[in-house]
Parts: structure tokens; C-alpha cells; sequence
């Protein structure tokens, strides 16, 4: 199953790092957010990617297109016409998709540019700058169950965002982002979407989380899969830093694989 990764935004909330590179590509530890997000669903047997790029996206680029250098140990001959000899190999077992999907695209817009990668089968999304400790797997399970277009896995944080209205059956009724905060149920990213889901999208300018999940939600077609455990987003430095130190002090819950 293909998961898809928005990474094309310019991340001006964090931009003491975000001029210099795009947001997923900030580091935790010594690796770009983007990679342990790509771990975790790793971690559930989900190994193909197609990541939605945009801003500075010749970066992410350059990242994959070197990866397996950097992440083997390799002698170099020049005795030996330039022979290179692989000792270990330390990558991991991705396909991994990268698309420019224009610098100004919104959220709606990238998804639908990367409509022929996903084809018409059911796909799993989510942002590039977000973290979670979810099982991924009872993800799919739960979407696969219910028969509806998508699930959007609802969380609780601290603050800072929008509620979604749900029904007792778990429908979501209505999908209202980041609006002002009153301790509901909010959009945690890590979503499970059919790709008729893609033809609710216009274009370009159409913002995933206003028109296409406000419709879906008025459809009864969106539906929401309760999760209370770790998540955190990564918007500001102070963000970045608090999952520096979780990481740093071995607690760092999202991280579910085994070094």
C-alpha cells in the first residue's frame, strides 16, 4: 500500500530552519523528521512512498538520491579502477516517490497532482511534520471495516487547533480545522483514503482540510479513528526541541522500530 507524505509547504512558523530547507527535511536527533514519520509506517510493512514535494524540494531530492551512500559502509579502491566495495548495507526496503507538486499548491492540490502514482487503489496520508506512536496497521484494519471513503485519525492535544463534531457511531459530522480551540477532537494527520476521495479535490487551490473533508464529513463519508497516545506536530522551534530531548533521553515514544 502507498502512503503519501505532504512536504511542499513553506513552514514559515519555524523558520529560523525552514529557510534553508523544507520543514520535513528539519532534523530530530540526526535524521529529518520525514525519516522517522517514513520509519514508523516501515515499522507496519509499509515500504512505498510518494512524497508530495514542493518548496526547496530539490533537497528531499538530493536526500534519497544519496541515502544508500550515506547509509553504508563502503570502501573506495582507486587502485582498482575506481572499484567500490560495499560492506554493509544499512537502507531500508523503500520505494520512494518524489514529486514536485508545485511551490505554491495547497494541501488539496498536491494530492491530486500525485493522482497517477497512487492509482485506484486505497492509499494512506499524512503530513510531513507530524509524529505519533500509532499502530498503523489497526489503522488500516479499523478503515477497512467501516466502509466509508476515509478515516482521519482524531486526537486530543494541548491547544492550538480546531474540534471535529462526532457522532456516536464515530461519523464525523462536521469538520471544522483550526479554528478556535475548545478541548475537542482535532485532525492528527494519518489518514486512510479510498481514491474516489481525490475526485472531491478541484485543484491546485483547494485546501484538503476545507471543501474535500468538509463535503466527505456532510456525506457521512468521513469517519474518525479515536487515538489518545503520543502525538506531537512539529510547527515552532520550541516543538522541535521537545522532541529533541524525548529522543535524546530514549523516550521517544513514536519510535516503535528497532535500531
Amino acid at each position: 500500500m502507498k502512503v503519501v507524505l505532504l512536504a511542499g509547504g513553506f513552514g514559515t512558523r519555524i523558520s529560523e530552519e525552514s529557510l534553508t530547507k523544507p520543514k520535513p527535511m528539519i532534523e530530530i536527533g540526526s535524521q529529518p523528521i520525514l525519516w522517522h514519520i517514513m520509519k514508523s509506517y516501515s515499522c507496519y510493512g509499509f515500504n512505498e512512498f510518494i512524497i508530495c514535494a514542493g518548496y526547496k524540494q530539490n533537497i528531499i531530492k538530493e536526500y534519497f538520491c544519496n541515502y544508500y551512500l550515506h547509509r553504508s559502509n563502503i570502501t573506495f579502491d582507486f587502485t582498482n579502477k575506481n572499484k567500490i566495495i560495499i560492506h554493509n548495507n544499512k537502507t531500508e526496503p523503500w520505494k520512494v516517490t518524489v514529486i514536485d507538486t508545485g511551490l505554491n499548491t495547497m494541501t488539496g492540490g498536491r494530492i491530486k497532482r500525485v493522482k497517477d502514482f497512487i492509482g485506484n487503489e486505497t492509499f494512506m496520508m499524512t503530513y510531513g511534520d507530524g509524529l505519533c506512536d500509532l499502530n498503523l496497521g489497526k489503522l488500516l484494519e479499523f478503515h477497512r471495516s467501516h466502509g466509508k471513503l476515509a478515516t482521519l485519525t482524531a486526537i486530543q492535544p494541548r491547544g492550538r487547533f480546531g474540534s471535529l463534531e462526532i457522532q456516536p457511531d464515530q461519523t464525523i459530522s462536521r469538520f471544522a480545522e483550526k479554528r478556535k480551540e475548545d478541548g475537542g477532537w482535532i485532525n492528527g494527520g494519518f489518514m486512510v483514503l479510498e481514491p474516489q476521495v481525490i475526485d472531491y479535490i478541484d485543484g491546485d487551490a483547494t485546501t484538503f482540510e476545507k471543501q474535500p473533508l468538509e463535503q466527505l464529513s456532510r456525506e457521512s463519508q468521513l469517519i474518525a479513528y479515536y487515538y489518545d497516545g503520543f502525538w506531537q506536530c512539529m510547527d515552532t522551534m520550541r516543538d522541535k526541541q521537545l522532541l529533541e530531548d524525548l529522543l535524546a533521553k530514549g523516550n521517544a515514544p513514536w519510535k516503535v522500530w528497532e535500531d
